[in-house]
């Protein structure tokens, strides 16, 4: 047996031999069975390839239909899910629920709207270029974060759309030893609209057990002229109750940018770097879209925060109005968060219905 289980991989130790065991999951081959890709003699592609036949693109594809849930993959055994790649149209994507389930449990881990999951929850394609997400031209999502499980996983897709659905998609997973002190992989959606005066957004409550929070993506519709992103975000954890161990500077800040995003003067510089970005600027056009949006992602992968019973996560909204006096924001902002944690977890807020996560 060799002692490398091909988990946690970099340049530094990808040279080395593992028995660890590649499978893939996708339209061709649902399974990840052994010698099993490409057999389809049915699928969305079997039209186009009746000239051809089995092995030749029957079934790159599924269509789920509305209010049905689709099991995108089921695996048995120990391993991890070490990459993920899906698409789909736009108009289709805060409809569509990606939803994780790891060791049979019943409630899942990870319960958000696919375009959210990818950075792209305004429902417009915009490319990210960093470490554990990579959005590519034209709306190729994919995640790179580790998801390991000790016994099984199960991945799924809700269409909550009132038509049918298409998603292309593919699991590329490792059957391996998973490490004892390896926490399971967590995602969360909420959804302020609009925060409510004087108040803040929260990221994230409610979390028990022992882990560390890895990082976060804001959808953020700003309802308010001026400058809008001076608000502190706040991490309360093990036992913190009206002040948080951790509190930052403001909101650029946080996303690793500086004097609001402002290069040159005058105008927003969008940026997606390994770990951070601001990666989205929606402008108004002068005639139904009315307000200004903005899509950005912080990764805490160098600088996990963690934390040993509980955790919340706020942010505040907060810009500027007369006398140069902080103005308690109304904004819109969907968030989702993401951390690893040992298992069992509290289970997820209910999500909300279409209309409360509607982009209008």
């Amino acid at each position: 047996m060799n002692d490398f289980n091909g988990l946690n991989l970099g340049l530094g130790n990808l040279a080395r031999l593992s028995d660890a065991k590649t499978r893939s999951i996708s339209a061709e081959n649902f399974t990840g069975g052994k010698g099993q890709g490409g057999m389809a003699t049915e699928g969305t592609g079997a039209n186009c390839a009746r000239d051809l036949g089995v092995g030749w693109k029957v079934s790159p594809s599924v269509e789920i239909e509305p209010n049905a849930t689709f099991v995108m993959g089921e695996i048995e055994g120990s391993g991890a899910i070490q990459h993920i790649w899906m698409t789909g149209v736009p108009q289709h994507w805060r409809n569509l629920i990606l939803r994780m389930y790891w060791d049979d449990e019943e409630a899942p881990s990870v319960e958000v709207p696919m375009c959210d999951f990818f950075c792209n929850g305004w429902q417009e394609r915009a490319d990210v270029n960093s470490l554990p997400i990579a959005v590519n031209p034209a709306g190729g999502f994919n995640s790179y974060w580790q998801m390991p499980f000790r016994r099984s996983a199960r991945m799924t897709m809700e269409n909550r759309n009132p038509e049918k659905a298409v998603l292309y998609y593919q699991i590329d997973y490792t059957l391996t030893e998973v490490p004892d002190d390896a926490a399971y992989f967590h995602a969360q959606w909420r959804r302020s609209n609009p925060v409510a005066y004087k108040d803040v957004h929260t990221i994230l409550d409610g979390v028990r057990g022992k882990g560390h929070y890895v990082g976060v993506y804001l959808a953020w519709q700003v309802n308010n002229t001026g400058w809008w992103g001076e608000g502190e975000m706040k991490f309360y954890m093990d036992g913190d109750k009206e002040h948080p161990t951790i509190c930052g500077t403001g909101t650029e800040d946080y996303f690793g940018g500086a004097w609001n995003w402002e290069q040159p003067p005058g105008a927003y510089r969008t940026y997606s770097t390994a770990y951070l970005g601001m990666h989205q600027v929606i402008k108004p056009d002068g005639l139904y879209r009315s307000q200004q949006r903005f899509g950005m992602y912080r990764w805490h992968v160098m600088d996990p925060i963690r934390f040993d019973s509980d955790l919340r996560v706020t942010i505040q909204d907060l810009g500027w109005r007369s006398g140069h006096r902080y103005l308690p924001q109304q904004s819109d902002i969907a968030s989702t968060a993401f951390w690893y944690q040992s298992e069992p977890h509290a289970p997820h807020p209910p999500l909300p219905d279409n209309d409360a996560r509607e982009v209008v």
